[in-house]
């Protein structure tokens, strides 16, 4: 088999797999020999191949070893595989899972085989575009965001449980598991633990959202396949989907970050909440976005990067108290 691993430092996070497991996978899920096999550097938790079958390609994912997976990331492939039906609206746009296997009987670690979606990574295209004509692709976006979060769920939390029955209880414990996450890593985690005890005190606010809807999680520019003309016909990686208030998904928190093209996704989502309480339930989901990306920008090693999330966090916090 023809193998083109990625060339990764020893202790890196994401553990690859020899072309003799990459085969015994294939061979396990599809009875199918892989000819050969090409890592793919996008994102920064599983490990991600482009397989090549006799009877097409496919795209081969495995998760960390559960040993390496944290609290707010905990089987994140079984949350996405669990959540994957909830996505009905715009399943011609997800990829189809054609095997799944999380009995660890081969390697001890979940994987999946995908089919191959058309089109380019998002990032590849939209970097070659200019910003005044990304506005169909921002309208789209939109439209998807929109049909996605009109789906509602069971309960407040991970689509994959344990669900709460309010909202502000889903979030405490979510503040509360990441604050252990960065403790786990020897990093200081007081400022998580803050945003917990305000979200105890705001409870009331927090649960005048009173109907789970379900949240991508990770839904922008490097989670979609565009045409060269920009069309969405692709959409991955729901691994984080949560049942929870539209607002805080990370889709809209990238959507207000700047002003100017991503201004055109409104104009097709609707526009958002402007009111003094959502404003404030804004703050804890800012501060949910941070804690997540603490933990990752450790694990890809951008520590400079991770810092900025300590600032970042004493401005919630101070906004928290000023109101």
């Amino acid at each position: 088999m023809d193998f083109q691993p990625k060339d990764r430092p020893s202790d890196a996070f994401q553990q690859p797999l020899t072309a003799d497991q990459i085969e015994l996978l294939c061979r396990r899920a599809l009875g199918s020999t892989a000819r050969s096999a090409a890592e793919i550097g996008w994102g920064g938790y599983n490990n991600t191949y482009r397989v090549e079958l006799p009877e097409g390609p496919a795209i081969l994912r495995v998760a960390p070893e559960p040993a390496r997976q944290s609290r707010i990331e905990h089987q994140f492939m079984r949350n996405e595989y669990l959540a994957a039906p909830y996505f009905a609206p715009i399943s011609p746009l997800m990829p189809r899972t054609l095997a799944a296997d999380f009995t660890h009987q081969v390697i001890g670690r979940d994987y999946v085989l995908q089919g191959v979606l058309p089109g380019q990574p998002g990032p590849e295209v939209l970097s070659s575009c200019a910003p005044e004509a990304r506005t169909p692709y921002f309208h789209r976006l939109g439209e998807i965001t929109r049909a996605i979060h009109e789906v509602r769920g069971p309960g407040f939390g991970v689509v994959a449980g344990p669900h709460y029955a309010n909202w502000s209880e889903a979030l405490i414990a979510y503040f509360e598991d990441n604050a252990a996450d960065v403790e786990d890593i020897g990093l200081d985690a007081t400022d998580l633990r803050a945003v917990a005890a305000w979200a105890r005190r705001d409870a009331g606010l927090l649960d005048e959202i009173t109907e789970p809807r379900l949240l991508h999680g990770d839904l922008w520019h490097v989670n979609v396949m565009l045409t060269p003309e920009l069309e969405i016909v692709g959409v991955i990686d729901h691994d984080r989907s949560w049942w929870g208030d539209p607002a805080a998904d990370w889709t809209i928190h990238m959507a207000s970050a700047k002003p100017g093209e991503r201004e055109a996704f409104w104009d097709t989502y609707g526009q958002p909440d402007t009111s003094s309480a959502a404003r404030r339930r804004a703050l804890y989901y800012r501060a949910r976005h941070l804690g997540a990306v603490r933990l990752e920008r450790h694990r890809l090693g951008k520590e400079g990067r991770m810092e900025e999330s300590y600032s970042e966090l004493a401005e919630v916090l101070a906004a928290l108290e000023s109101e």
